[in-house]
Parts: C-alpha cells; sequence; structure tokens
C-alpha cells in the first residue's frame, strides 16, 4: 500500500485528543490499563502524564504533538504492519510516527509483555 500526501495530511491534521479515547477504550476493553497506555506514550514521546494531559486538552494535531515530542532511540525497533501499511516503510515522519503509536498501542492491547511493547528486551 502506497502512502500519499493527502493519507499524510489527513493524518498531520487529526486532533490526537479525538483519537486517544479510542486508544484507551480499545486497551482497557482487553483488560489493560490507563497506567499502561500512558506508560507506551511516555516511552515513545518522552510526554509525562502532565505533559500528555496538556496537549489532550489543548486540543493539538498530531502533528504538532510528534513535533514536540522526544522520540526514543528505540522507535524504529517498532516493525510490522498497521492499518495495511509496513511501518517501517513509512516515508512521512509524522505518519511513520502515528503509525508507531497506533502499533504500540496494538501490542497492548493483544496482551504483550510491556519489556517487549517498550523494546527492552
Amino acid at each position: 500500500m502506497k502512502s500519499t500526501s493527502h493519507h499524510d495530511e489527513r493524518i498531520a491534521k487529526m486532533i490526537f485528543a479525538s483519537v486517544y479515547p479510542h486508544y484507551l477504550t480499545k486497551i482497557e476493553k482487553k483488560g489493560r490499563t490507563k497506567e499502561e497506555l500512558h506508560q507506551v506514550i511516555e516511552w515513545l514521546t518522552g510526554f509525562d502524564e502532565k505533559k500528555l494531559l496538556e496537549l489532550i486538552e489543548s486540543k493539538v494535531t498530531f502533528e504538532t504533538f510528534f513535533q514536540n515530542a522526544t522520540i526514543h532511540p528505540n522507535a524504529q525497533l517498532i516493525t510490522g504492519l498497521i492499518c495495511g501499511y509496513r511501518v517501517e516503510e513509512i516515508e512521512n515522519t509524522i505518519t511513520r510516527q502515528t503509525r508507531y503509536l497506533d502499533k504500540l498501542v496494538d501490542e497492548l492491547a493483544k496482551g504483550r509483555k510491556m519489556e517487549k511493547i517498550l523494546r527492552t528486551e
């Protein structure tokens, strides 16, 4: 599947706060916690809970969200398919980082061990 500039722009302009509740619902349905979700987001972005809640409250776009993030150096170890795209092949930075987050949320929902999700093993 080839990413398009329209697709990349659509993702960049999405409001993080509009997607966050879906992440939370997805992982809670599978028995995971909000704290675990925040741990995963903090690992990827460097945002502690206070900063994360500020960004949600401010209704920032994914573009702003990731421009303010300090992406974890091991983020490139996140590979595989998400939404029909191979994460490691996505060229647009914001789209790739958004799909990193999607992939981590999926792994959390699937019951993967936190050490594996956070790429510490």
